[in-house]
């Protein structure tokens, strides 16, 4: 990992947490394991506020370009729960592969537990959409 730890911005931290806590209820096996995995993360992530993060870390609104060890490539928008809108590519933090990839930066590699079995993916291209979340009109 470039940063040791997975780097997440102090307010979209809060907002995690939030979301992280509201879905442990879920019956998904696979989204439940996501969750997990994220909240434990969570507990060693590196906190910024938003003039320290680095522009190269996966957050809200940030357009993520991903390629797996089976050799599928895949570009979308990581966002809220309410703008997932799979067909035009805009994934949800709360799917497996937006938990997954939370976070993370360009060059990452990362394990994570997708309903086909683990995958390695590699995190090419981090694209930042400089729309960040007003975290108070969420939720």
């Amino acid at each position: 990992m470039k940063y040791n730890t997975i780097v997440i911005e102090k307010k979209e931290y809060v907002l995690l947490k939030r979301y992280m806590n509201l879905s442990g209820y879920y019956k998904d096996d696979t989204f439940r394991k996501s969750v997990k995995k994220l909240l434990k993360e969570l507990d060693s992530a590196q906190i910024c506020d938003e003039a320290d993060m680095p522009k190269d870390v996966i957050r809200f609104n940030t357009t993520v370009t991903i390629v797996s060890n089976n050799g599928w490539r895949k570009k979308f928008s990581l966002v809220l729960p309410t703008d997932s809108d799979i067909k035009n590519d805009k994934i949800s933090i709360l799917t497996p592969m937006g938990a997954a990839v939370m976070g993370y930066a360009e060059g990452d590699g990362i394990g994570w537990e997708f309903p086909s079995g683990e995958q390695q993916l590699t995190i090419e291209k981090v694209e930042q959409r400089n729309t960040y979340l007003n975290v108070n009109m969420v939720i």
